[in-house]
């Protein structure tokens, strides 16, 4: 197969040599000889300037972090922060650029971040007359499964901007192509696609090495169980940051691990399984605290419902320990953090209410309306 970028190299190149480029990237912009976007732009284009999401441009920036405008080590570049002031760029940012370039591996869940710098940026090139250009790299949880509920319209933010599943099944362009189309930001817009991807694929499936586009983005079986278990951020339990095991490993100090992989495990849900695990945290919640809880293995990545998953497990772990789990509150926020990843406040009242079923059974019929809308606008087979 061929990533966008390598299509964009051998098939455009030409078109954009008298152009002003400006980027926005991190460490997961390379080519399959892990040779940096960054380095090829600055080598065989006009780039005039670096455009950096959360995390940092190197990716050395903790989660939630933010930081300031900085200068490239490597190339000497301007690299602008979409991770600070503002999250979308300027127009004195862009006054020096003609087209604005965007090559970020995503990882198929809402919540990532990467996906609202892009949507921002489109925006911001249609105020300002620029062109985007996305070069396209593969869903790496695959683009068949589609599941989780919409953002409702009072739930929007920065980690659910617009109304998309919680796990979309898109790529990185076809999510660009729904953002211009459907919610009417009309810029000028180029998907450079791959060649060779399909739908069908896992990343390990793809002969690709993997670069992490975040510090706890760890591997394929993080990322499959990330769009249920990025729920646990809202609440007081720890989701395994600090450990090698991020979002595999969920647990607190009040648990008893081995009754609640017990419990998780007779739901009897399909592709997971839970198996107990003592873990300490080297930072964040409960750092340096001994906690106890769940690592959460994918033993069929073609049945499992991470969503349903994620769920379930915050539903039993709430039922088992009422007075100890609770959702994090920010006087900040005009809703608590738990919701704004949810997209809604009906996930919540569902995990403290005893009657899950029935919940369960309307988030699937809310994706499945999506499907139709989804479908014009999907590049790949």
């Amino acid at each position: 197969m061929k990533l966008g970028l390598e299509v964009f190299l051998e098939q455009y190149l030409d078109e954009y040599l008298n152009k002003r480029i400006g980027l926005v990237t991190n460490p997961t912009g390379v080519n399959q000889k892990l040779e940096s976007t960054i380095d090829l732009f600055f080598e065989l284009l006009n780039l005039k300037a670096l455009f950096s999401p959360e995390h940092g441009i190197r990716a050395d920036i903790k989660e939630g972090e933010k930081f300031e405008d900085m200068v490239d080590d490597v190339t000497g570049l301007p690299v602008f922060s979409l991770y600070g002031k503002t999250r979308k760029p300027t127009q004195e940012m862009l006054e020096n650029i003609d087209v604005m370039f965007f090559d970020i591996q995503d990882i198929g869940s809402r919540y990532y971040t990467f996906i609202y710098t892009l949507a921002y940026v489109m925006q911001a090139c249609k105020e300002h007359g620029k062109e985007v250009v996305v070069l396209d790299r593969p869903n790496p949880i695959g683009g068949r499964k589609v599941e989780g509920n919409l953002v409702e319209n009072d739930f929007t933010s920065f980690v659910g901007l617009y109304p998309i599943p919680t796990r979309h099944g898109m790529t990185i362009g076809e999510l660009a192509k729904f953002f211009n189309e459907e919610h009417h930001i009309h810029c000028d817009l180029t998907i450079i696609p791959m060649e060779g991807w399909a739908r069908h694929k896992y990343f390990d499936e793809l002969g690709l090495s993997w670069v992490p586009p975040s510090p706890n983005v760890t591997g394929l079986y993080m990322q499959l169980l990330y769009p249920g278990t990025c729920l646990v951020e809202g609440t007081n339990l720890s989701e395994g940051r600090g450990t090698v095991r991020p979002f595999e490993m969920i647990g607190a100090p009040f648990i008893n691990a081995r009754s609640l992989a017990e419990e998780f495990n007779r739901l009897g849900l399909e592709g997971v399984l839970a198996r107990p695990v003592t873990f300490i945290p080297t930072y964040q919640k409960f750092k340096d605290e001994k906690c106890y809880g769940v690592q959460l293995h994918v033993i069929d990545r073609d049945t499992i419902q991470p969503v349903e998953a994620g769920i379930r497990l915050l539903h039993l772990i709430y039922h088992l320990y009422p007075n100890d789990m609770t959702f994090i509150e920010n006087d900040r926020l005009r809703h608590c953090f738990f919701d704004l990843l949810a997209g809604t406040d009906q996930v919540r009242k569902v995990i403290t209410s005893t009657n899950i079923n029935q919940y369960l059974e309307k988030l699937k019929r809310d994706y499945e309306r999506f499907l139709p809308i989804r479908k014009r606008h999907l590049i790949y087979e």
